[in-house]
């Protein structure tokens, strides 16, 4: 019952007599897309992902999944109403004043929505999860789980290059909010104080949550796709634009928390309240190294600097026995010119991560599954973005942003910790190296400290091995008081 509910059993369209003819491969990837969408929200966001592994399927199958939507059949208002009375009691009308039973708002895999009144006035959107639909996702992940335990034994060498199993943990980790509203609460309180700092931008209020029933304010507009481009001034339109772009940006980099689905159907725009940015059930996570590995690629690829993106990429990742670094080198810095300077309308920006992928997995280099996630988030808000400012050189809003990411790199690479971290650093390399350690410290007392980095061809004579961090933040505290004396120097 529980899986008819969200809609595994959709019926097939019958086929229009005028659509074009499919290639064999075409008819393959249509029904691997179709067979995610009938086997459920799991299965779809695992499709979402494939569809930004080039490294792992085809460039016809990619173009199916990007299609992939979460989408099910409407249930009748009445088999909501169960979820409802077990999360709010018998009682649960009396909080509202009407709910549009008849017009759902949307209908996904995992919940409906409706548009309702509070008794005190407010207009609000209530979701709804699907009766059932726990249940359900637990066995997927079970099954799924087992499944990659199979693939990872019969194929060593594939997995040692993508981690199958812990690529999975990403997706379900990434998803688990989604099933918890009161989690998705919890992270829209935590996206609201950075999108508050964006003239045009802002983040729904939960009125009230509870695990399976979320009463939020709603967003006015409408979707960035089906938005009139004549009604916005040119000034606007971009700045609105640039504004969400910075906003991610700072997620990422700053505050390692984003919105990890951002396509069109989660922003809503409006002439005069400018962006709003909905459904935080799934967003992503990343460590300081991570964030300071990608801003150091992005820089890279804005200087057209394909060699030091090459190398960025390859600290980020993990090389294995057999990598072919060298080869990798050669692919981005073939990659980066044709890229450093695009527009959105002239490029998807989320494609960069995905075809150095591509390239790091023929090359033999395992980078963390978390890049799936960072390059679906990528693609959806420049494709999002697209539709609104398609003029917009994603380049230069990173540089405008890259003086407040520099200096959020530089306060943690200079706090009390990080110095306690690297005095220690030094305690044990001078016990085991004592000459160096003299050597060093004859350095600073003669007013000279050299940096010398010579690990990249040493990682890659072992594989797991991974660099301590302190040099990397030392280097990144170092790059950002230079770049702020080069700017005062200018004024």
């Amino acid at each position: 019952m529980a899986r008819e509910a969200i809609g595994r059993h959709r019926p097939r369209t019958a086929p229009d007599p005028g659509a074009p003819i499919l290639t064999s491969e075409q008819r393959r990837a249509v029904a691997l897309r179709e067979a995610f969408e009938r086997l459920g929200p799991l299965y779809t966001k695992v499709g979402q992902m494939l569809s930004t592994r080039p490294d792992l399927v085809s460039a016809t199958v990619i173009s199916e999944l990007e299609k992939l939507h979460d989408q099910a059949l409407v249930l009748p208002f009445s088999d909501m109403e169960t979820v409802l009375e077990e999360e709010f009691g018998r009682s649960w009308r009396n909080r509202f004043s009407f709910i549009d039973t008849q017009n759902p708002l949307g209908t996904a895999s995992l919940a409906q929505t409706y548009r309702a009144g509070l008794t005190t006035g407010e207009t609000v959107v209530v979701k709804i999860q699907r009766p059932g639909i726990q249940a359900v996702m637990d066995d997927d992940m079970r099954m799924m789980r087992r499944s990659a335990r199979i693939i990872a034994k019969g194929a060593p060498r594939f997995d040692a290059t993508i981690g199958i199993e812990t690529m999975l943990s990403v997706i379900f980790d990434a998803m688990r909010p989604e099933l918890d509203f009161q989690v998705e609460a919890h992270n829209m309180d935590a996206a609201r104080p950075m999108a508050s700092t964006f003239d045009r931008l802002s983040v729904p209020y939960a009125v009230d949550a509870t695990r399976r029933v979320l009463i939020q304010t709603p967003a006015p507009g409408k979707s960035i796709r089906d938005v009139d481009l004549d009604d916005f001034k040119d000034t606007d339109r971009i700045a609105i634009g640039q504004d969400l772009l910075a906003f991610m940006y700072r997620g990422y980099f700053v505050e390692n928390f984003f919105h990890a689905d951002p396509h069109p159907g989660n922003i809503f725009i409006d002439p005069d309240e400018g962006a709003t940015i909905i459904d935080w059930g799934m967003v992503g996570r990343v460590d300081r190294g991570m964030s300071m590995s990608l801003a150091l690629i992005l820089i890279c690829i804005a200087e057209n600097d394909g060699l030091g993106a090459a190398k960025a990429w390859i600290e980020m990742g993990n090389p294995t026995a057999w990598a072919n670094l060298t080869g990798f080198v050669t692919d981005i810095s073939i990659l980066v010119p044709k890229i450093a300077k695009a527009t959105l309308g002239e490029l998807n920006f989320g494609t960069i991560l995905t075809e150095a992928l591509k390239s790091s997995t023929k090359r033999g280099i395992q980078t963390s599954p978390m890049v799936s996630i960072l390059g679906k988030s990528f693609a959806n808000i420049d494709g999002s973005i697209r539709y609104l400012a398609p003029e917009i050189a994603v380049t230069e809003v990173f540089t405008r942003e890259l003086s407040g990411i520099l200096r959020h790199f530089a306060l943690g690479a200079l706090s009390e910790g990080q110095a306690a971290r690297a005095a220690l650093d030094l305690i044990i390399s001078a016990g085991t190296a004592p000459t160096d350690s003299r050597q060093i410290l004859r350095d600073l007392a003669n007013q000279k400290l050299g940096i010398h980095i010579t690990a990249l061809h040493q990682r890659s004579r072992i594989p797991g091995a991974r660099s301590d961090e302190s040099p990397r933040l030392l280097l990144l505290a170092v790059a950002a008081l230079v770049y702020h004396a080069l700017r005062e120097r200018r004024r």
